[in-house]
């Protein structure tokens, strides 16, 4: 599958929690939701938590040493949206999660 990896079968994942995974030698955390599956780098940008250890409310996260929230769906820092973390599309299919980097998507339209 086109930039796809397998990150773990569907039962790996809790719902409502998030699970750091290995993805093309870095960590990014995927999180289960009633609404869907979404990606984000793992590595909080202050000062390097596990985003997928925070807390999940609704499509946002809050990293578990200093609260600062992100977006499961953009990756986007809420206190200051010029601030990032890398997101990933998530697909499952036949019982199996897989991730690839949005980059990817990208260059196939061009």
């Amino acid at each position: 599958m086109d930039g796809f990896e397998s990150v773990g079968a569907v039962d790996d994942f809790e719902l409502g929690q998030g699970k750091a995974v290995v993805f093309d030698g870095r960590m990014v955390a995927v999180f289960r939701t009633t609404e869907g599956w979404y990606a984000i780098d793992d590595l909080c940008p202050h000062m390097g938590a596990s985003l997928a250890e925070g807390y999940l409310e609704g499509n946002s996260v809050a990293c578990p040493w200093h609260a600062w929230r992100f977006c499961i769906k953009d990756g986007r820092w809420e206190d200051n949206p010029k601030t990032k973390v890398d997101c990933f599309e998530v697909k499952v299919q036949d019982n199996q999660v897989f991730v690839r980097d949005k980059k990817d998507i990208a260059s196939e339209e061009t």
